[in-house]
């Protein structure tokens, strides 16, 4: 008789515990789901980038010209080239001393 609600017990928390993991399933299920949500929203703008792109370029010579000014550095005859450097460039002018002043050793 002493054993009996013992038994009982473990019975019951035998019966509950696929109750009680599967709540742990449905939370690890439903980040993943978030996740993939997130995923595929990006790639969704991704792809409207990329079906935008493919539409101009099969449209008109506009977006034909722009890549290959910017990917290939092409320019037309009349144009002239200038670049423009986003960061200072790493190598300093040398200073040359001037007629009449001789350098400090």
């Amino acid at each position: 008789m002493r054993r009996l609600p013992l038994f009982l017990f473990i019975v019951v928390v035998a019966l509950q515990w696929p109750l009680w993991s599967g709540y742990f399933d449905v939370y690890k299920t439903t980040k993943e789901i978030d996740k993939q949500t997130k995923l595929n929203q990006e790639l969704i703008y991704r792809n409207a980038a990329l079906q935008a792109d493919v539409q101009d370029l099969k449209e008109g010579s506009d977006a034909m010209q722009e890549r290959a000014r910017l990917q290939l550095g092409m320019v037309k005859s009349d144009e002239v080239f200038v670049q423009v450097m986003d960061q200072p460039s790493e190598v300093s002018p040398v200073a040359t001393p001037s007629a009449g002043t001789e350098p400090k050793p």
